[in-house]
């Protein structure tokens, strides 16, 4: 069995040597180097700009300003392109901007010989503005007197749904009620490989671009229509990426790239992003405020959830109100069972645009639901994990938004799990009625995921097999592998339905539009469900073919003959070897009368989509006077069906909660409000928790079986990052007594929080 082992990675070797090659290892003869001209101020617009004395510095090929790019809004969200127009991004941009709309907007663009000519360039272009209030939030940019930032105004979309009966009649007519405003912030991805892209023409007519991209079929769409290009001639290329956590779900620096090519005769041109414009002049996390109310009865039966949430989007729409409407509509399957409502309402502002960002919205919006259901269960007296048993989402529950029924659902088991293994009986016992400044409490958290995007967006995979000279089979898929491991997660699989060995399936990990099977990319934890029916699909075609050719070969049917070990074997005996893959494709190929090469190759569609289930425990400690938050133990345990490869499993699961950790108690991308300026775009600043800040994580699964899952699996890589940051909250409730509502749980906002409570 290769499904449910745990393999070395495909890439490992590559990457711990060195050998991997990312998009700054290539060069070209006669590379030129790009850099932008960035606005000084955060709303306005450019009076005059002046490039006379930057065009004369020595190395300089050509400025462009807004002047000279097309005049095609395009929207950059790295989401299929949808025949619904109700289901159409938001086209705000433009490849260089006279509007500005966030201090670092993106005004003209230097290229020259070399970087450093090109930077030191476009600090010499000298720009006039004639400037505009500032909004940076809620309240200033839905201000009835806020200028609008761009036209129409200054919210994007909102919408609300209700299910399961009536909210207010259940609110009334529970037995308790709570309600409380809970806020997330603003945080950035902080993939280790910026953003980087580089482009060049291999005729009059094709433009290719290379580039760090999640999205390399969704990136080529895009680029053709920033600079109104037929689709075919845009064709891109992904090498090894260094990150991207949904950052690069959306397309940046790529329209720039290509445009900037055609205008200097097909020459390479490369832009690369230094650290402090990725922070500001990419994509952020949406800053959430929401406000909640739950109610149950005493019993502890939940009746009702409310949440109302407003997103803040930034400049620019980015992925704009998908956010919060994913993140609650996520939601819905995890207490199934009451009446839901959820309402929200997307935004601009003056701060840097907000995208993708790992877990699309549920971050925020189970911020808010866990915070509230965990007051509910203390105002009604009942323990916070024997509350969450009895309301939390079981196996054939109905989604009431979707009215789908729940195929898998481990989440009971994994809250009975995740109390035995963190010894919430015997611990709750033992903090009970803690006084003095350092006290221990414990927390619990539960999160829903989804596994993709249907049926609000397409979801289509490719997988292509073709069976080699020597026996062994060469995989190609449009799936993009960013980090995650998901060509071994994909090599895993073939091997399984082939019959082969697991290093006899090679995966070409470079994605090539003109050349690899179309796939939407690498986002919504979609990858190993939505590919996983392709590469079963292709499997199954190509072990037909080689059975069939060994029937030509050996005159047996092929009924009677199997795969296994990479020979074909008769299927009653297994051990009876009738040919090796090897002599059989060598046959195959070389015959002068029969055969061919053997190939397979699928294009699959997924119209379903499960939910994964999990939580989060957490026992910490809290000195009160040093408003220090010190994590004993952080527990994830994952419902996410059959795992794949254990121990990748586990390395998803730590890294997600390592971010969440960060989210929780450190992270906080500042802005100030008089002028927009971040005030922390650096990684000096932007505190993100270190080797030395990170506590032991750890991790359990209860594996189900999914029925829809082509292996019986269903998403991980997202899920992790949900539930640490509510369970962390809770935990410091109960440890003091003072819930704080708000992230990042710094010792800034315990001072705060403990102060008002006069605990300091």
């Amino acid at each position: 069995m290769t499904v449910g082992s745990s393999p070395i990675r495909k890439d490992a070797v590559a990457k711990v040597t060195g050998k991997a090659r990312y998009t700054d290892d290539f060069t070209m003869p006669g590379m030129l180097h790009a850099a932008y001209v960035r606005s000084s101020i955060a709303h306005g617009t450019v009076t005059n700009i002046d490039i006379s004395k930057a065009l004369a510095m020595d190395g300089v090929e050509a400025i462009f300003t807004y002047e000279d790019v097309p005049d095609i809004l395009f929207a950059t969200a790295g989401h299929p392109y949808s025949l619904d127009p109700d289901h159409t991004d938001v086209a705000d941009r433009l490849l260089l901007t006279r509007e500005v709309r966030y201090h670092g907007d993106e005004i003209a663009v230097v290229v020259a010989e070399t970087k450093l000519a090109a930077k030191e360039a476009a600090r010499a272009v000298l720009v006039e503005y004639e400037e505009l209030p500032v909004c940076v939030d809620a309240a200033s940019a839905l201000d009835e007197n806020a200028p609008a930032i761009h036209k129409g105004g200054n919210v994007i979309k909102s919408h609300q749904f209700e299910v399961g009966g009536d909210l207010e009649t259940a609110i009334r007519e529970a037995d308790s009620s709570v309600s409380g405003q809970y806020y997330t912030p603003v945080v950035q991805h902080c993939h280790m490989e910026n953003h980087i892209a580089y482009a060049y023409m291999d005729d009059f007519e094709h433009v290719v671009v290379v580039t760090s991209t999640q999205i390399p079929h969704i990136c080529r769409r895009v680029v053709g229509q920033a600079l109104d290009m037929p689709w075919g001639n845009v064709r891109i290329i992904k090498p090894y990426i260094g990150g991207g956590f949904g950052n690069k779900q959306d397309v940046v620096l790529e329209p720039m790239v290509a445009f900037l090519t055609t205008k200097l005769d097909g020459r390479p041109v490369k832009l690369e992003l230094d650290r402090e414009e990725c922070m500001t002049s990419t994509r952020t996390r949406h800053s959430s405020i929401l406000d909640c109310r739950a109610a149950a009865d005493r019993d502890g039966t939940l009746r009702a959830v409310d949440i109302a949430m407003t997103s803040n989007t930034g400049a620019y729409a980015s992925h704009g109100h998908s956010i919060p409407s994913a993140g609650g509509a996520k939601s819905c399957n995890l207490y199934p069972r009451n009446a839901i409502r959820f309402s929200a309402l997307t935004h601009y502002a003056n701060i840097p645009a907000a995208g993708a960002m790992r877990a699309y919205g549920s971050p925020q919006v189970i911020f808010g639901l866990e915070c509230v259901l965990e007051d509910l269960a203390r105002e009604i007296g009942m323990d916070s994990v024997d509350f969450r048993i009895k309301n939390v989402a079981r196996e054939l529950d109905v989604n009431p938004l979707s009215n789908k029924p729940i195929r898998s659902a481990g989440m009971v088991e994994c809250l009975e799990k995740g109390r035995e293994l963190i010894r919430w009986d015997e611990k709750k016992r033992r903090f009970a009625h803690q006084q003095g400044p350092v006290r221990r409490g414990l927390g619990v958290a539960c999160f829903s995921y989804g596994s993709g995007t249907y049926p609000v967006c397409v979801e289509i995979a490719g997988c292509r097999l073709i069976l080699n000279q020597d026996g062994s089979v060469h995989m190609q898929v449009g799936a993009t592998e960013i980090g995650q491991g998901s060509d071994t997660a994909f090599a895993q699989m073939a091997a399984e339905t082939l019959g082969v060995s697991y290093d006899k399936i090679h995966v070409v990990t470079t994605q090539d539009t003109d050349v690899a099977p179309f796939d939407t990319g690498a986002y919504a934890s979609r990858q190993t469900y939505v590919v996983a029916p392709a590469i079963k699909k292709a499997a199954l075609q190509l072990k037909a073919a080689i059975l069939d050719h060994a029937r030509k070969m050996t005159g047996k049917a092929a009924e009677g003959l199997d795969v296994v070990d990479g020979n074909v074997v008769n299927a009653n005996r297994p051990e009876r070897v009738v040919t090796s893959l090897a002599e059989l494709a060598i046959d195959a190929y070389y015959h002068k009368q029969r055969g061919g090469q053997l190939t397979a190759d699928v294009s699959h569609k997924t119209r379903t989509n499960a939910p994964s289930f999990g939580c989060t425990f957490v026992d910490l400690e809290v000195d009160i006077p040093m408003c220090k938050v010190r994590v004993h133990q952080i527990l994830n345990v994952h419902d996410a069906g059959t795992i794949i490869h254990p121990l990748l499993a586990e390395g998803q699961v730590h890294g997600g909660m390592g971010m969440a950790v960060g989210m929780a108690l450190y992270e906080e991308l500042l802005t100030n409000p008089e002028n927009g300026r971040v005030l922390n775009n650096n990684l000096l600043d932007y505190k993100i928790p270190t080797c030395v800040d990170t506590p032991d994580l750890g991790c359990a699964f209860v594996e189900t079986t999914e029925p829809t899952g082509a292996y019986g699996n269903k998403s991980l890589g997202e899920p992790p990052v949900i539930s640490p940051g509510p369970a962390i909250r809770n935990a410091i409730l109960d440890a003091t007594g003072v819930a704080v509502n708000r992230m990042p749980m710094s010792p800034k906002a315990l001072f705060t929080h403990f102060h008002d409570a006069g605990l300091i």
